[in-house]
């Protein structure tokens, strides 16, 4: 049977964030009200009631977790965490309570995330991005690691744990340490839940689901969902229920999507499931909602007739559903023709009104979910600090400097944030006239009715609704930066010189001479990782001779803690630049370890070429370092056997790409030596087919950081040779990644440009497929690309 509405629980008066149902008689509810709520009732035939409402202050709440009954809390203990930083954790009974029995301090940011273990395990994830387990009410293990703030925890037991963070990552722990880091998200992580006999799921920003082995295997990804997705619960036949941004609760079974309930709200914050498999949904418009498969707990047919009618009044923006050109849809006899997909929407034209559908395959019918209007903004939201905006604009403030970040939402006073910006980098006030003037250029055409603007308290993000017609933002000559498309912001206006076949409000981007680092890391964690390895290979005996020795170890020791030193915010280096002997170890130990093992020390060469350029500076250093390197990925063998990367393989090829990329840096003698030539020798004839996006990404950010080296430094023709063909290689292959197509052409721009200035133009064979496979490339909408491309065909001119 399909699911339909049991239950409809309204007493808060704004967002319900989180909810939590430990039986099927009970059900916890937090919001940004500042009260989260205990609802009971005595039997499943009897409604729901409030029974405690919980308010500790005037704070915003959006986690909140159970603990079960024992002799201190007979009704067992609600643990309740939001924006005072707290976990608060109150015993319920049948009152109105403002005080908690504990209050666990230690955060330092808002308290987002909350998971308890069978036993009564507390952890607690922040914007402070950290995690804290707490057992008997007392701080135990303090996680810290990731890069961002923590959104999703989850208690395996009382030692095991998960995070997920927004910062992309997911991280296992053992008691206090790090053991584990799952890559595979393109956007923040937002919840987890356990998978029985699997492992666990994520879900993220990027409207995925990911189900994973614990040893860090996708087993497979659930797609469906259209916007992100906050929140997941396992049902106890094993199926995965799911909720998010675009306005809907999809049931998961067997990898695929058998239900999609939407609702008539904006935000499903968050998804419960029962142990009688009902499913408990909390949402933006501050209702808590229950869903039962059972006819017997279903509501009466006036209740669902109500639901249903209140979901196809909405009004929904063609951003939600796609474009929309009205003259080429179909009329309602489309409805007739079954949906393929469960969440499968289709627009129809109902006379003057665009009606969008959706397909539900459990009952096999297509429900109308609203009427489509226009809409205002941009998408979706931009990531600072873990917490989501409208816009992220980098700040030039002083010539050679790194940017500032200035985030901004629509709904804010320019002033507000321009004011907040200043305060926080340390800059004068006189400014601030300039920063609005740079906001409201930016921002241009989006105009809100403040009286019914929404704004995120808890991520800063804002929904918007149009007053007035767009205009059209006028031509503007800012800089912008050509990796991340951001605006920047600089003391004077930027004036950009015309240029041929170029729109005038496009800024100019050959030369771009600022290279492309791969610097990210935890130092600790990479250090565990290879100890650990290099532990195991000590105590086997068949592996016990491949083992670090003593000497290597010194010296490893000495590279991580030079590493850790340089890459804190807070301590500056107290031990001399790494040197040769930390490249002679590096060396030493790849030649020596298994492939699988191989990948800390692949990532320990990336941090040293990244902030030691000259460790392997010492004649004939540089290509010894490299060849090792190579030679340690097995790049060789995926070359030229074509065939699909192993595990290992893919994880060893994107290091090794990496490290290359940090290789060319501002200062590094490109025209020294015979080290470029043989990285560009090993480059040829890559089969791009088997790599995957971030190789690829990693791979053209090479043969860019190459091309910014050639604008200060002339070398040797027959290594330019090599680089044009190794960019037009990667152009002719490439055929679905902007990003890659574009750091190759803005690579092949900056070549094409350094050689005019210097009188070394390309030959007529060169310049002819250049304009080819130029003319060739697919059609992406990326307004960057068209941009570089007409640029490089000006300079051929």
């Amino acid at each position: 049977m399909p699911y339909k509405l049991s239950a409809t629980l309204s007493a808060h008066s704004s967002d319900v964030r989180a909810v939590a149902s430990p039986t099927e008689n009970i059900i916890l509810s937090a919001s940004r009200d500042s009260t989260a709520i205990s609802w009971k009732r005595s039997s499943p035939t009897v409604a729901f009631t409030p029974s405690s409402i919980l308010r500790a202050g005037s704070k915003f709440v959006n986690a909140v977790q159970y603990i079960s009954p024992s002799p201190e809390a007979p009704q067992g203990y609600a643990v309740v965490g939001g924006q005072d930083t707290v976990v608060n954790i109150f015993a319920l009974g049948p009152a109105q309570k403002e005080d908690p029995e504990y209050s666990l301090v230690g955060h330092t940011d808002n308290v987002c995330a909350l998971n308890v273990s069978p036993s009564g395990t507390i952890i607690s994830g922040s914007w402070d991005r950290t995690a804290k387990v707490w057992k008997q009410f007392q701080l135990v293990y303090d996680l810290k690691g990731h890069q961002q703030a923590v959104w999703g925890v989850l208690a395996i037991d009382d030692e095991q744990f998960l995070t997920a963070s927004a910062d992309k990552t997911i991280k296992y722990w053992v008691q206090h340490k790090m053991m584990r880091t799952y890559e595979g998200h393109k956007d923040a992580v937002r919840g987890l839940t356990l998978i029985p006999d699997i492992g666990f799921a994520s879900c993220s920003n990027d409207s995925e689901i990911k189900v994973w082995t614990m040893q860090g295997d996708v087993v497979y990804t659930l797609s469906g969902h259209t916007s992100f997705v906050y929140s997941l619960s396992v049902l106890p036949n094993g199926g995965i229920v799911s909720g998010g941004e675009d306005r809907s609760v999809r049931v998961w079974q067997d990898g695929e999507c058998v239900q999609t309930i939407v609702h008539p709200a904006i935000s499903v914050w968050a998804v419960s499931t029962m142990p009688n498999g009902d499913i408990v949904s909390g949402c933006s418009d501050g209702i808590v909602r229950v869903f039962s498969e059972s006819q017997d707990r279903w509501a009466s047919a006036v209740e669902l007739k109500a639901f249903d009618d209140h979901i196809a009044s909405q009004a929904l923006s063609s951003q939600q559903v796609g474009d929309v050109k009205k003259s080429d849809l179909p009329g309602p006899d489309a409805l007739l023709h079954p949906g393929k997909k469960s969440g499968e929407v289709k627009m129809i034209k109902n006379g003057d009104l665009v009606e969008a559908h959706q397909w539900d395959s459990a009952t096999s019918n297509w429900q109308k979910i609203g009427d489509v209007v226009d809409a205002v903004g941009s998408g979706r939201k931009q990531l600072f600090n873990g917490k989501e905006y409208d816009y992220v604009f980098d700040v030039d403030v002083q010539e050679g400097a790194p940017p500032l970040k200035l985030p901004f939402n629509v709904s804010e006073n320019p002033y507000a944030a321009a004011q907040s910006f200043l305060e926080q980098n340390d800059l004068s006030t006189n400014y601030i006239d300039e920063v609005v003037k740079f906001i409201e250029k930016n921002t241009s055409g989006v105009n809100l009715g403040a009286s019914s603007e929404y704004v995120d308290p808890y991520t800063g993000a804002s929904r918007y609704q149009a007053t007035a017609t767009l205009a059209a933002p006028a031509p503007s000559t800012a800089y912008m930066d050509p990796f991340t498309g951001a605006s920047r912001y600089s003391g004077a206006p930027v004036s950009t010189p015309p240029v041929p076949s170029v729109s005038p409000s496009a800024p100019k981007i050959i030369p771009y001479a600022k290279f492309v680092s791969f610097k990210q890391a935890n130092v600790s964690a990479m250090q565990a990782k290879l100890y650990q390895f290099d532990e195991a290979l000590r105590n086997e005996i068949s592996t016990a001779t491949l083992a670090m020795y003593p000497d290597e170890l010194a010296t490893v020791e000495e590279a991580f803690t030079y590493l850790s030193q340089v890459t804190s915010t807070t301590s500056q280096p107290s031990l001399p630049p790494l040197g040769g002997t930390h490249a002679d170890a590096i060396i030493q130990v790849l030649e020596r370890w298994p492939a699988s093992q191989r990948f800390p020390m692949m990532d320990l060469s990336r941090l040293v070429a990244a902030y030691c350029a000259d460790a392997a500076a010492a004649p004939g250093g540089r290509e010894r370092f490299l060849a090792s390197l190579f030679k340690a990925s097995d790049w060789t063998e995926v070359r030229s056997h074509g065939k699909a990367m192993s595990k290992a393989q893919e994880t060893n090829i994107l290091l090794l790409f990496r490290t290359v990329a940090n290789c060319f840096q501002e200062g590094t003698p490109v025209d020294e030596g015979q080290w470029v030539a043989q990285v560009f020798e090993a480059l040829g004839d890559t089969p791009y087919a088997l790599l995957t996006k971030v190789q690829r990404v990693a791979l053209a950010t090479i043969l860019f950081n190459f091309s910014c080296a050639y604008l200060t430094t002339s070398v040797a023709r027959d290594v330019v040779n090599q680089h044009i063909g190794l960019c037009l290689q990667l152009l002719r292959s490439n055929t679905d990644d902007a990003e890659v197509t574009y750091r190759t052409l803005v690579a092949l721009g900056n070549v094409v440009y350094a050689g005019n200035t210097r009188g070394i133009s390309l030959d007529s064979a060169q310049s002819t497929e250049l304009q080819t496979v130029t003319s060739a490339l697919p059609a992406f909408p990326d307004d960057r690309i068209r941009n570089v491309v007409s640029e490089i065909k000006a300079l051929l001119r």
